[in-house]
């Protein structure tokens, strides 16, 4: 929940000028629902797409305040988010609606973005992996393939707080979700599907990250709010 229309236009240029070659990945940008009109048009024509950073699972109807997958769709958004650990905290998000939400998406032609994660009382716990497969189980529909659907992983205990998952950690926990995802979809599909680190990404640490042999890319929080930051985690993932 940052930015203003000025600030959303002025960021998304400055990325957009900072990507004039193809950047060795895919590059989204999910603003607040106020500012993707406005983000969409700062990165015409470029490589950066756009996405939402939740949406309903109905069409449309009496839910007020709410945004439908087909909306964001219409607006010119390509994916969106599911399942934040925010929206699971703040809203009241549970596995059956995420999935909902994510067949939603997929009905409207977007990426859905799912994410699972465990709190820092979970991890103490041992529960860590317990988790993040019942997420998965709960949240991933059946109309979910790598083409349509991504993971993202974000140890809740690492968001905001600078406390960011060991390279080992973090693997470890990747591979159980791919483990968890070939018992689900088959291995092939597994072995496509990409899944996201999401515990405070930043410069410093993209690069041993993003060479985790199962860590497929970043879901990145407060460091995509500095052009230079994204661009250096972008520039990372080469």
């Amino acid at each position: 929940m940052n930015g203003t229309v000025h600030e959303g236009a002025r960021l998304a240029a400055a990325i957009k000028a900072g990507i004039s070659a193809d950047p060795g990945c895919d590059v989204v940008i999910c603003p607040p629902f106020t500012l993707i009109s406005t983000v969409v048009g700062a990165v015409a024509g470029s490589l950066v797409a756009v996405g939402g950073q939740d949406c309903h699972a109905k069409v449309s109807g009496a839910h007020t305040g709410d945004i439908s997958a087909s909306m964001l769709a219409d607006l010119g958004c390509r994916a969106v988010i599911v399942g934040h650990s925010e929206r699971r905290a703040d809203h009241g998000d549970t596995n059956d609606s995420v999935r909902a939400k994510a067949e939603a998406a997929h009905a409207a032609g977007l990426i859905a973005i799912v994410c699972v994660g465990e709190t820092l009382a979970e991890r103490d716990a041992g529960q860590t992996m317990e988790v993040n497969c019942t997420q998965i189980a709960g949240s991933l529909p059946a109309t979910a393939t790598p083409a349509n659907t991504v993971i993202a992983y974000e140890p809740v205990w690492a968001i905001g707080t600078g406390r960011v998952a060991t390279p080992e950690q973090a693997q470890e926990v990747h591979a159980g979700i791919r483990a968890e995802l070939a018992a689900r979809l088959g291995s092939g599909p597994a072995s496509q599907m990409r899944i996201l680190y999401g515990g405070s990404m930043k410069p410093d640490n993209a690069k041993a990250l993003l060479a985790l042999a199962d860590v497929d890319g970043g879901l990145i929080g407060g460091a995509a709010l500095k052009a230079a930051d994204f661009l250096a985690i972008i520039g990372a993932a080469r």
